[in-house]
């Protein structure tokens, strides 16, 4: 096959001043994955950024790496176990408290594995249905509480998946996850135009980096590269590009839909 003239990664984009002023709110943003490459390109983009994470030294590290980089931007967290409803509405409050008001929530937080449906185990099933969907559920819940009772809007996006559309083995579980964010999504978005709430979702196909060396193997994602048009993953910062845009007000007529970001051929 043809090495496409895009199978090396670009150099990064630099920002373009497009969450100037926007309070941003990132979750499952510890360490080196989707969440805080999103962090930082909000921050990038010229926004304040809360992050949250249920590990609380991971999430210490972030921020002090964050604040390193750009000290005359405000860089909080707090920590938060989205599987768990009070903390999730706890998060919501003390970010606006601590940013002084919230303009964009990133639902990041999600996990998936590997097992075949024919050897998953209820427990399997319900913990990533309830870490990738139910807690996306309750983060929005709680945004559109405090949006409706703000008043000034605000915009919401959520990190889905293309296994949402897309099937692939040992997978059931995410994949279903996935696709419910996306309903979700669509529904809420619905909902949430009347608060002045826009809310998309982004839909990645594979984007490397060492969390998600951690679960998956690296003969799997070798291979899910190389069936990408470009040959190659996408980099964490181009998804938080994206994310970036959608968070923006270059999409203010943009709601309920989910952007794939892919190269794949399919």
């Amino acid at each position: 096959m043809t090495t496409s003239p895009l199978a090396t990664p670009p150099v990064e984009t630099p920002g373009h001043g497009l969450l100037a002023g926007k309070k941003v709110v990132v979750t499952a943003a510890a360490g080196t994955g989707i969440g805080f490459a999103t962090a930082r390109r909000a921050l990038l983009e010229g926004g304040d950024v809360l992050v949250s994470d249920f590990h609380e030294r991971r999430l210490e590290e972030t921020v002090d790496k964050l604040a390193a980089e750009f000290p005359s931007q405000q860089v909080d967290a707090l920590v938060c176990d989205v599987s768990s409803t009070e903390q999730v509405d706890a998060l919501i409050t003390g970010a606006a408290d601590r940013l002084g008001r919230i303009d964009v929530l990133v639902n990041n937080a999600g996990l998936g594995g590997e097992t075949p449906v024919v050897d998953m185990t209820d427990e399997q099933w319900d913990r990533v249905l309830d870490i990738t969907l139910t807690s996306t559920f309750r983060a929005t819940r709680a945004a559109l509480r405090y949006f409706r009772s703000a008043g000034h809007g605000g915009v919401l996006v959520n990190n889905a998946s293309v296994l949402g559309w897309r099937a692939q083995h040992s997978q059931a579980h995410y994949s279903a996850a996935k696709a419910g964010v996306m309903a979700l999504t669509r529904c809420s978005a619905i909902e949430a135009a009347e608060y002045g709430v826009r809310i998309n979702a982004v839909a990645p196909s594979i984007a490397r980096h060492a969390f998600l060396a951690k679960v998956t193997s690296e003969d799997l994602l070798d291979r899910l590269a190389a069936d990408e048009a470009y040959g190659r993953a996408a980099e964490v910062w181009e998804i938080a590009a994206t994310i970036a845009m959608l968070a923006s007000d270059y999409t203010t007529y943009l709601t309920g839909e989910v952007v794939s970001i892919s190269s794949q051929r399919a």
